[in-house]
């Protein structure tokens, strides 16, 4: 049984990042045949792609009744991504990283998970992580903050003049002409095989890590945050990667700040808005690895806008500690 249950970890996280490519595909493919900017969809739709499957993992475990699964499971990935993917990347080659970068889009992912800590602590009749929730009006707030990143992504692009202002700067005439819908169907095709995959794939996920939580007395926080949280972040691991490897070190580190964000303003905003989220397994010390790991990237990334691959060996060995500490707990 347990065998079968690794099997269905397996072919649930496959759907689940097949699902997202699909997903991703059809509806960038679909945006470009009406006409949308290049740079509109890697700020919307791609973005949302690679958090899409931290989305669908953490709302089905929630609606199954697993809500320390679907926290654990943006608490881990956060943690995965800040210092085991950046960290893989800069040992592979060291990171220059953007001014704007280090000013701007960092502190905003420090923001974010300081946002997260503080809606763990606000229910004031308890002083302690455990019984607390993050419920539907703290899931509307992460909404707006989402949203307030978003409009800020926009308003620096435009500035920059990455985003165009008027048709003529797009190399469309303001003449209406038919779009053109050339395989529209196929794209919409793509969109929804994605999406069953997505949420196919889910449930895979969920069901075969809570047989195995239950089973073998481990915790669904910890499954959450280790095997889920590695399993949904393997699209960032690979993207960075490989881009830290070509030499593209602002694609590498502009993933991982842009899907933490993500992770913690969106998956879980819209997670707890359907369904609040009771945190039960989570603890101080996994919401403060969170935070310290994004204080420590700003950190080294301030420096000399740069972290070198003695720092990337750092951020390994701290991911490290972290996972003996939870196999510790076991």
């Amino acid at each position: 049984m347990l065998l079968l249950n690794v099997v269905y970890i397996v072919v649930g996280i496959a759907l689940v990042l097949w699902g997202a490519d699909r997903l991703t595909e059809g509806a960038s493919s679909l945006a470009r045949g009406m006409r949308v900017p290049e740079i509109v969809i890697g700020l919307t739709i791609v973005a949302a792609g690679t958090s899409a499957p931290e989305l669908f993992v953490s709302l089905m475990s929630a609606l199954k009744g697993t809500p320390d699964m679907a926290v654990g499971n943006v608490i881990g990935s956060n943690i995965f991504n800040t210092l085991l993917i950046v960290g893989c990347s800069a040992a592979i080659a060291p990171m220059a990283i953007q001014p704007t970068t280090v000013k701007k889009d960092i502190p905003f992912a420090v923001g974010a998970s300081m946002l997260l800590f503080m809606l763990c602590f606000d229910d004031m009749d308890s002083p302690h992580l455990w019984g607390n929730e993050i419920s539907r009006s703290d899931g509307i707030v992460l909404l707006i903050a989402f949203l307030g990143f978003m409009f800020y992504t926009f308003q620096m692009a435009r500035r920059d003049g990455l985003l165009p202002k008027n048709e003529e700067e797009l190399g469309v005439t303001p003449v209406k002409e038919p779009r053109d819908f050339t395989g529209l169907w196929k794209h919409l095709s793509f969109i929804v095989i994605g999406l069953a995959c997505l949420i196919i794939g889910g449930n895979f996920f969920v069901d075969a890590a809570t047989y195995i939580a239950h089973r073998y007395g481990v915790r669904q926080s910890v499954i959450g945050l280790t095997i889920v949280a590695g399993g949904t972040s393997l699209p960032e691991l690979a993207t960075s990667v490989v881009a830290a490897y070509k030499g593209r070190s602002a694609i590498a580190i502009g993933n991982v700040i842009g899907s933490n964000v993500m992770n913690i303003v969106l998956v879980l905003g819209l997670t707890s808005v359907i369904h609040p989220l009771r945190i039960m397994g989570i603890t101080i010390v996994d919401l403060t690895m969170m935070l310290v790991s994004a204080g420590f990237l700003w950190l080294f990334a301030f420096t000399k806008y740069f972290v070198s691959r003695r720092e990337g060996f750092l951020l390994i060995g701290f991911f490290a500690c972290y996972m003996a500490w939870l196999l510790y707990l076991l």
